[in-house]
């Protein structure tokens, strides 16, 4: 059997008889949530890992073919909680490892008590057909993909400020920008396009398992329309607008983020 611990870089921390297992997103890895860790690990067993190809993770065990659609990202969540024998699990799913942590639940449901989706979106590109803004149009996917294919570095320097929210400090800006550049160029070139091509709508009304919307202002990469459009279409889904701005409050406004999830978890 793979080891776990190696191949999705696992760590555990605290000893609580409940599990909180955080799932990173695009461009990171399990360091993103060095500011909300200490908050829980009194209280729970918390589990944090990388995906396959993001932070320590195992690169070698890397299959382009396994990683062309979310539901591989998926299975690396599944595996782990097989791989520690968790169950009634409280998933934190910060922007894309929403829809991975839903893809997850629908194939097991019983592994997860409540989910929390911080910055999700169902599908990034806007469908104007169908009266959907998800937040980009296919030029500006063209024009990322390209920066990405040309200028990894140059992408992420350009594009770490709008992520992380204009009005937040250069200091998390920089970590962004970081955190983006010690990544696998080519593994995040893939992961990329996997996540911003991303269609999970129709997916959305099969959801069993409780979750919450965490919902930031100023979020380029998931508006409130892609918060809501998740909320109305998504049973037993809550949406809360929380007082933070752009897509990484776990980063930006740990307090705020530690704070709507207690408040979830304990309701």
């Amino acid at each position: 059997m793979t080891d776990i611990f190696k191949k999705n870089n696992v760590k555990i921390y605290g000893s609580g008889e409940q599990t909180i297992l955080f799932a990173h997103g695009f461009g990171g890895d399990q360091t993103a949530w060095k500011y909300v860790l200490n908050a829980f690990t009194d209280n729970y067993r918390v589990v944090l890992f990388d995906y396959v190809g993001s932070g320590n993770s195992d690169h070698s065990q890397y299959r382009p073919e396994l990683y062309s659609s979310l539901n591989g990202y998926a299975q690396d969540v599944l595996n782990v909680c097989q791989a520690l024998n968790l169950d009634q699990v409280y998933y934190v799913g910060h922007s894309v490892s929403g829809m991975i942590g839903l893809l997850a639940a629908l194939e097991k449901p019983e592994y997860f008590k409540k989910m929390i989706f911080l910055g999700p979106s169902a599908r990034y590109l806007n469908d104007h057909d169908h009266g959907y803004i998800g937040g980009m149009d296919r030029s500006d996917l063209d024009a990322v993909f390209e920066m990405l294919d040309n200028n990894y570095l140059g992408f992420s320097r350009a594009l770490a400020p709008a992520i992380m929210g204009e009005k937040n400090s250069a200091e998390n800006q920089e970590e962004l920008v970081e955190s983006f550049s010690a990544a696998d160029p080519a593994i995040s070139q893939n992961f990329a396009r996997v996540t911003l091509l991303s269609d999970n709508r129709a997916i959305l009304p099969e959801m069993t398992v409780p979750s919450i919307t965490l919902q930031c202002t100023d979020d380029v990469m998931a508006p409130e329309t892609a918060g809501q459009y998740i909320n109305k279409h998504t049973p037993k889904n809550t949406y809360l607008e929380i007082n933070a701005t752009g897509h990484c409050p776990h980063i930006s406004a740990p307090d705020v983020v530690v704070k709507a999830i207690y408040d979830y978890i304990l309701n």
